[in-house]
């Protein structure tokens, strides 16, 4: 079991933006209108931004403000799928023939958001970038535990998955909107999180209608003391104790 306070949030979402926006939506969760729509990133300087993708954007977003005054402030990222548009992009340029551009390369792994941060925000303490399965949430929440744990005074967590391109619908069907949530953890013990074991069913996919992180964020904008996140064998039990 580990313990943290979650000292303060922000989320981001076509059409979501506000703690109002969010909180209607958790209460009535609906998938948004598809858009292109992309978050206000102008506290960045204009030839930064260019560089920016759509899930660099949300994770900015939601990261800058719960940085803003604090000094070393280790960041954990966590993303299952990355930057699907941009790798498909460069695949398609393969199966064309066509030359490929080290920028989009070098912008399309895993670590390049927790590199451009570190750039732009002059960060030097640590950075870990996670892939993880459906409970990504979890394993960065306990990333971020043990940064706490060495002494950390705060760690942000920024969880923030893109859109896929059509051709990936048959494999990746767990992002049913571009999101981002950002959680800048302290020590604490207003949540507990623990784990547990259990044993699925033939019949039991171990998955939420939502992506974990949608779910917390529908537990902190209503109040809810308590969720459960089931992922194949494994059952993530949150409590918050008021």
């Amino acid at each position: 079991m580990i313990k943290f306070n979650i000292a303060q949030w922000r989320a981001w979402a076509p059409g979501l933006i506000s703690v109002e926006e969010w909180r209607q939506w958790s209460h009535e969760p609906v998938i948004p209108a598809p858009t292109d729509a992309a978050p206000d990133v102008s506290f960045l300087p204009a030839m930064q931004r260019r560089r920016l993708s759509r899930l660099a954007r949300m994770a900015f977003s939601v990261g800058w403000p719960l940085a803003e005054g604090l000094e070393r402030l280790p960041l954990v990222f966590v993303s299952r799928h990355g930057e699907t548009p941009r790798t498909f992009d460069i695949l398609s340029d393969l199966a064309n023939d066509e030359p490929l551009s080290p920028t989009q390369f070098s912008l399309s792994v895993h670590n390049a958001v927790i590199g451009l941060w570190s750039i732009l925000r002059g960060e030097t303490s640590e950075m870990t970038a996670l892939a993880c399965a459906g409970d990504g949430l979890e394993h960065g929440v306990v990333e971020a535990a043990s940064l706490l744990e060495d002494g950390a005074p705060a760690v942000l967590l920024v969880i923030t998955e893109e859109q896929p391109p059509a051709a990936y619908a048959p494999w990746i069907d767990d992002v049913p909107f571009p999101y981002a949530l950002g959680l800048l953890l302290t020590p604490g013990d207003e949540w507990q999180l623990s784990l547990m074991t259990r044993e699925p069913t033939e019949t039991d996919s171990g998955r939420s209608q939502w992506p974990h992180a949608l779910n917390l964020l529908r537990a902190l904008s209503t109040q809810q003391s308590a969720l459960q996140h089931p992922w194949k064998n494994r059952l993530w039990n949150w409590q918050h104790n008021r």
